[in-house]
């Protein structure tokens, strides 16, 4: 008993140092930030006289603002649909135990070794349209291939349908480029430990691969497809490396996020108490989506 509880304070004093640290810087500045939110903190010099909701106010009421929620909802409905749809289908092809299958999950996997910002830089230069006469990246090579009619603008175009603009694609492209992997691996993961008794049984049952895969497969690759759901959201909610050295705000903010708001409405403007707010928004939508699931995984784990 003596040598239990001397393993506990041993193991409580090594984790103590970390855990105040969490403490002070997540918890600590997400308080300060939401203090900041209610300030009227406007340029260098802290100002903490309480504004109220004024900042809420005034960053809701911004054309802005309003565009970097929109892009935010299409970029990630896209987003999640091209991750889930493509990291599906590769897991597919690679569980099928095709030659060569180890060559081509560490194709599909390489762009998770790169970061945001790498990925911004290259596919900036890929999607780079260039000016007529003078074409670059992608265009060039549409032009090089005869499809000119397929050259246009990517990431510089401002139009839009409705509430989408159509600039968003290219940086849907990088995203999923880099994810899609990533969601391929945690399927891939699912579907080799199903065992392969029960598809055989289903085969013998007279299922052909299609029902297979919608009637036995896919419903018990649900809690990964929660999971991978759950972490794509949060990517893509709070995403700002990429956007940032791939496109910027974009013309009339066609590519702009709550992220690159955040950033230059506090660092480019000095509007603190704005920048702030814009910040504990997009907490919100992050918490939103992590704490019903983390909740709902602590039931389970209880059960």
């Amino acid at each position: 008993m003596f040598h239990f509880k001397k393993e506990s304070r041993i193991a409580f004093l090594s984790l103590l140092p970390t855990v105040i640290a969490v403490f002070i810087f997540v918890y600590g500045f997400i308080l300060w930030t939401l203090r900041v939110s209610f300030s009227d903190w406007i340029g260098v010099m802290p100002n903490y006289t309480f504004a109220g909701f004024s900042n809420y106010s005034d960053i809701f009421k911004s054309e802005r603002f309003q565009i970097d929620l929109w892009n935010t909802l299409f970029f990630t409905i896209l987003f999640l649909f091209t991750c889930v749809i493509g990291g599906l289908l590769l897991a597919i092809f690679l569980d099928r135990k095709l030659r060569g299958g180890s060559i081509f999950r560490n194709i599909f996997l390489f762009p998770m070794a790169v970061s945001f910002v790498v990925t911004g830089v290259a596919w900036r230069w890929i999607f780079n349209p260039g000016m007529p006469g003078s074409l670059n990246g992608i265009n060039q090579l549409l032009s090089n291939i005869g499809l000119s009619c397929l050259t246009w603008g990517w990431f510089t175009q401002s139009n839009h349908f409705m509430n989408f603009h159509v600039a968003l694609i290219s940086l849907i492209i990088a995203a999923a480029w880099q994810l899609t992997g990533y969601t391929m691996a945690m399927y891939l993961a699912g579907l080799t430990a199903i065992p392969v008794e029960m598809k055989e049984a289903a085969r013998m049952d007279g299922a052909s691969e299609f029902q297979m895969y919608r009637n036995v497969i896919l419903p018990m690759l649900q809690p990964i497809t929660l999971s991978v759901l759950i972490i794509l959201v949060h990517i893509s909610l709070k995403i700002f490396d990429l956007v940032y050295t791939m496109t910027g705000p974009g013309p009339g903010f066609a590519t702009d996020v709550p992220g690159i708001n955040m950033f230059e409405t506090t660092f480019g403007g000095n509007r603190y108490g704005e920048g702030a707010a814009i910040s504990i928004v997009m907490f919100i939508l992050v918490a939103v989506v992590i704490i019903p699931y983390l909740i709902n995984t602590m039931k389970r784990e209880n059960i």
